[in-house]
């Protein structure tokens, strides 16, 4: 019925457009009207879309605005991740920031279009061991972004300084402790001479001495099982090649 009652309508315009026609007024074109009210309803649409893009004014926004909107949405959400992937990585070193700068849109909104994270780069005297673990935190920090910027691969640079530094420090230490074992334990071995003894007990005290000696170690008399495996560790670390740069990250 309804659909009836609309063609029934429908043919109502033609009827006045011959009567028009008969009394010589003039007749509004049916496909200019169509245009109009066409046009008349997008806007209208637009006024009422709460989700559309409109501008200070309060006025929808062009599509050029709308798309420069678009973009700097997209920026904003990038800009975002990348400042929060590097306090994610970072921890503790972490000593300021996420801040940003902004950007207007056409909407009247602000944008971060860059940002910034503060970390601690600073060495401590005498903690080679702590060094490092905190230049290869840097490190990872730095490049935590999808995208690293150019400043982000500058720190993560400065920070590979920093751990071929500790490294060579570590090294310098464990030479030293090597040095000092040999040392304390090579005075050890020497067995002093009884107060009192005659020279021949002296001589056959330090034959049965030395005799014990090379029984115990036949390969290398001066140096001890415990002295050899620290020898060992020591030209081990010396062939390890050392490694530095992102791979180390994981």
């Amino acid at each position: 019925m309804r659909r009836f009652d609309e063609a029934r309508e429908m043919s109502a315009p033609g009827s006045q457009a011959v009567a028009a026609l008969a009394r010589d007024e003039p007749v509004e074109d049916p496909r200019a009207i169509e245009e109009t009210s066409r046009i008349e309803a997008e806007r209208a649409t637009g006024e009422d879309n709460p989700t559309a893009a409109k501008g200070v004014n309060g006025e929808t926004l062009s599509d050029e605005d709308q798309l420069l909107v678009e973009q700097l949405k997209q920026r904003d959400a990038e800009v975002r991740a990348h400042e929060q992937a590097h306090v994610s990585a970072g921890g503790g070193h972490i000593t300021s920031g996420p801040s940003y700068s902004y950007q207007s849109g056409p909407d009247g909104r602000r944008y971060a279009i860059g940002g910034e994270v503060g970390i601690d780069t600073s060495m401590k005297a005498g903690d080679p061991d702590g060094n490092l673990a905190k230049a290869r935190a840097i490190i990872r920090a730095a490049m935590a972004p999808a995208e690293p910027s150019s400043q982000d691969v500058r720190v993560a640079a400065s920070a590979r300084a920093m751990e071929s530094q500790a490294l060579q420090e570590i090294r310098e230490l464990q030479v030293k402790e090597y040095e000092q074992v040999m040392s304390a334990t090579g005075s050890s071995d020497r067995a002093p001479t009884p107060t009192g003894a005659t020279t021949a007990q002296t001589a056959s005290t330090a034959e049965n001495g030395e005799a014990a000696s090379e029984s115990a170690t036949p390969q290398n008399p001066g140096i001890s099982s415990g002295q050899a495996r620290l020898a060992q560790r020591i030209a081990a670390l010396f062939s390890t090649p050392v490694e530095t740069g992102l791979s180390q990250q994981a």
